[in-house]
């Protein structure tokens, strides 16, 4: 019998680094790991890692420090924690950590985390590899187990990763490589499995996922309208999401999609990161504004009660008073759910990176509070807009109060009610009468199925 040890997982960034680490916590069950909350008590600590937000590097040395001292307690005692740094910041800096923090046994980017048990049976041995971050011929998905260890009522479904797009401020070209797409079949196979172990909603995951080409049984190849047509099929599967996804790569299938599949809801996440036509270039972002203006229009018309969120990078190195005017008049005039948005920071290894017209950290200051103050607007009206409608929410976890539900929105807000712990799991009809920047607060209208 194999002897039981705690695996512990932190996870930064991403949708897809949730997913990622979900498939580390598989990957290491054969060798008698279970996951536990705390890593004060852990054989392995695995920190999957993100290298889009500020300071990344910074923030993985703090809590290897952190760790670090846990280790040498444990150490004390007779064992050894194992930990590895895994994601994109190991995937970019590889032996610089074990350089940096050479009591961390393993670095692993994130297209190779399925060596995972080998490497520790390395570390065990103390022969071989401690890291790998090479991008492999073969997909990782053909070393993946299918069956997961925890399949939530809204479940991650990785279709595409990689990004050929080389926007100039980000690195994930670098750290993901090249598009990959997964085949039809594969995709098919594991929603089936996700509907099958209690998922009522996937949220369809890529760097670019609209950019999905994947190929069927015929080696045709399929693109993400249609795929989500297909896998709206799957009995069981009542809500589909994907994101992110670009404007360069809207296409007929999607748009009709949006139009004919009743599974797939009306809220898409399209980053956009600038509204001025000068800064765009200056990304390589490869549209305008007035291009994402038409997908916009293009896709009220299709599905009325759609909406949309995005992201925005402001600050971006030569960026003007008259730019960022343009990106306050887009946000104004497309009128956002909910948005993410940031100070430019750099990258090392970008293009952006290498510009001599940074800008003073203050100006970017002052340009992000502005920003921010006119989409918290937006979002705390568009909730408010929901106060009155009835709507369907999926229920998907317990309150913290008794006899408390928590569900989700077509748009992604949380939805409270009071409800019997039975409807969790079910999608139920509320009519809204409170909202919040955040939340809505309702009451279940009937206990019927909604529609």
């Amino acid at each position: 019998m194999t002897e039981k040890k705690k695996l512990y997982i932190k996870t930064y960034g991403c949708q897809m680094n949730v997913y990622d680490s979900g498939k580390m916590q598989d990957v290491m069950l054969p060798l008698g790991y279970e996951e536990t909350p705390e890593y004060t008590d852990a054989d392995m600590v695995v920190l999957n890692t993100c290298h889009i937000r500020e300071k990344a590097s910074e923030k993985l040395y703090s809590e290897l420090g952190r760790i670090r001292k846990v280790k040498d307690k444990l150490k004390d005692k007779g064992r050894h924690m194992i930990i590895a740094v895994a994601g994109c910041v190991g995937q970019a800096e590889g032996e610089e950590i074990l350089s940096r923090a050479p009591y961390v046994d393993i670095v692993v980017g994130p297209q190779s985390y399925h060596r995972l048990p080998s490497l520790v049976q390395n570390i065990r041995k103390e022969k071989g590899d401690k890291v790998d971050i090479e991008f492999p011929t073969v997909s990782k998905f053909d070393f993946l187990p299918e069956e997961s260890a925890k399949v939530g009522i809204s479940a991650f479904l990785t279709i595409q990763e990689g990004c050929d797009k080389f926007c100039t401020f980000c690195v994930v070209p670098y750290t993901r490589g090249a598009e990959y797409s997964r085949p039809v079949s594969e995709i098919t196979r594991e929603a089936m499995m996700l509907v099958e172990r209690g998922a009522k909603e996937i949220q369809l995951l890529g760097q670019n996922v609209n950019a999905y080409h994947g190929v069927d049984h015929e080696g045709n190849a399929w693109n993400l309208g249609q795929l989500i047509t297909h896998l709206s099929k799957v009995k069981g599967l009542e809500r589909i999401r994907y994101t992110t996804s670009h404007p360069r790569d809207m296409h007929a299938d999607l748009y009709r999609a949006h139009a004919e599949v009743e599974a797939l809801q009306p809220y898409l996440h399209l980053p956009v990161q600038a509204g001025s036509n000068r800064t765009l270039k200056a990304m390589n972002r490869k549209h305008t504004r007035e291009e994402y203006f038409m997908i916009i229009e293009r896709l009220r018309k299709l599905r009325p009660d759609i909406a949309f969120s995005s992201d925005f990078i402001v600050g971006y190195p030569g960026e003007t008073d008259q730019d960022f005017e343009d990106t306050m008049d887009l946000v104004r005039q497309v009128g956002f759910a909910q948005c993410y948005s940031f100070k430019y920071s750099a990258r090392p290894g970008t293009p952006a990176s290498l510009k001599e017209d940074q800008l003073p950290e203050d100006v970017k200051d002052a340009r992000l509070q502005a920003l921010q103050a006119l989409l918290f607007q937006q979002q705390k009206d568009f909730n408010a807009s929901i106060v009155g409608k009835t709507i369907p929410v999926l229920f998907d976890r317990e309150g913290r109060h008794e006899g408390q539900l928590i569900g989700k929105s077509p748009y992604m807000q949380s939805v409270y009610v009071s409800a019997d712990a039975v409807h969790q799991g079910t999608i139920l009809n509320v009519r809204v009468d409170k909202a919040t920047q955040n939340s809505l607060t309702g009451i279940v209208a009937d206990t019927a199925k909604a529609a």
